[in-house]
C-alpha cells in the first residue's frame, strides 16, 4: 500500500533511514516532531503487510519570486529485497498526485548523483527531464 506517512510511523521510518542516510544523521524524537510538524515536508511510504518497505520525501519550496510552489522530491528510498517491484515509482506518482491536487505547483525536481544510473532510468521512465544546471553546495 502506498500511503501518507503518519507520526505512528516514526520508529519504521527511524529504521529506514538509518540503513539509507547512515546512522546518526538524525534521531526518532526528531523524526516524530517534523511527521507532526514540518507542513513543507510531505513524505509517502510503501507499506507492505503492515511493514514500511520504502519512502519518498518531498519538500515544498515558496519564493517571493514566484507565485506556484516547488516541490523538490528530496529522498527515495526501498529496501534491497523490496525493489524492482515498482514502489519507489508508485510513492513518486502518488507523491505528484497528491501535491498537485493540495497545492499550486510550479513543477517537480528530483537530484541524483551522477553514479546512479537506476535512480536516473526511473525518473526518465517517469517522465522527469535532464536539466543543464550546476549544484553547488558548502559545508557549514
Amino acid at each position: 500500500m502506498i500511503r501518507l506517512a503518519n507520526a505512528e510511523d516514526a520508529k519504521q521510518l527511524f529504521i529506514l533511514n538509518e540503513q539509507f542516510n547512515g546512522k546518526d544523521e538524525t534521531t526518532l524524537k526528531e523524526i516524530e516532531n517534523s511527521l507532526k510538524n514540518n507542513s513543507h515536508e510531505i513524505v509517502v511510504t510503501a507499506e507492505e503487510m503492515n511493514v514500511l518497505v520504502g519512502f519518498v520525501c518531498i519538500q515544498l519550496k515558496t519564493s517571493f519570486c514566484y507565485s506556484d510552489i516547488y516541490a523538490e522530491i528530496t529522498e527515495v528510498f526501498v529496501l534491497e529485497e523490496f525493489r524492482r517491484k515498482k514502489y519507489a515509482s508508485r510513492m513518486i506518482s502518488f507523491a505528484e498526485q497528491y501535491c498537485t491536487s493540495h497545492y499550486k505547483l510550479h513543477n517537480f525536481e528530483i537530484l541524483t548523483g551522477k553514479e546512479n544510473i537506476n535512480a536516473q532510468k526511473l525518473y526518465h521512465a517517469l517522465g522527469y527531464n535532464t536539466q543543464d544546471e550546476i549544484l553547488f553546495s558548502k559545508k557549514i
